[in-house]
């Protein structure tokens, strides 16, 4: 089914890679008007003609008080009101509890945590009566996997925060959701702090302890964002949708 998104608005943070990037492409074929954040230049301009169409990147750090600011007077200017709103930039360092020092502390809370909430706040006055404002979490909000400490907390506090807002916000018919995606093949495992040696047989763990043997895909990620995102699910707010191949429940 085409154009569920047909004249709607969506905003992506960190739509340059990943998850971010399948749900932009995603929104563009449902015929939303997409606009996408990055902190890199030439990962924004390289994904917005993937994206191709009417797609417009912005360079901004989600983790940044005034950049968020900035970004959202670009965002009126450019787009006007926004229909969706999905918060899915994120950054993740796993270690050992002993290990964590303070600025990798600092960065996982002021991205994951500290700057979605700001986001949502300062996006605020431009979100249309009836938008969707989805979250991105991860299973690592529901299961205590060895070495996420920080990575999980931020995540278990965007959830928390997906039930808090979804009550405040009903008086304005604005729905809240969260998606927790398990194991994906995303870029994020070059990123995690492993050896470059290693992410292969992290990848292969991961997908010999998931029931279905396999890691998820960006694309099956961005399919259950667009179900929050569009009319389908109008009756739906409050929710952490699992998208992770039967781990947490089997």
């Amino acid at each position: 089914m085409a154009d569920r998104l047909k004249g709607k608005v969506g905003i992506i943070t960190g739509g340059n890679s990943g998850i971010g990037l399948a749900t932009a492409k995603t929104f563009q074929a449902e015929g939303a008007t997409v606009v996408i954040t990055g902190r890199r230049k030439d990962a924004v301009a390289t994904a917005v003609k993937d994206i191709g169409g009417s797609c417009i990147g912005i360079v901004s750090d989600t983790g940044n008080l005034n950049a968020i600011q900035t970004f959202y007077q670009e965002v009126k200017k450019k787009v006007g009101t926004i229909d969706i709103l999905f918060l899915n930039a994120g950054v993740a360092t796993f270690g050992s509890f002993a290990s964590i020092d303070e600025a990798t502390f600092d960065e996982m809370v002021d991205v994951n945590f500290k700057g979605l909430f700001f986001n949502v706040q300062t996006a605020l006055p431009l979100l249309s009566e009836g938008a969707s404002v989805i979250f991105n979490t991860s299973i690592a909000d529901q299961k205590g996997f060895p070495n996420t400490n920080v990575y999980a907390a931020t995540k278990a506090a965007v959830r928390s925060l997906a039930r808090t807002l979804s009550t405040e916000l009903l008086d304005q018919n604005i729905r809240v959701n969260a998606i927790a995606p398990g194991p994906i093949d995303t870029p994020i495992f070059e990123k995690i702090g492993a050896p470059q040696g290693a992410i292969s047989g992290i990848k292969n763990g991961f997908a010999g302890e998931n029931p279905m043997k396999r890691l998820g895909t960006s694309d099956e990620v961005a399919k259950a964002v667009l179900f929050l995102a569009s009319d389908d699910s109008s009756y739906i707010t409050g929710i952490d949708l699992t998208v992770d191949g039967g781990m947490t429940q089997l």
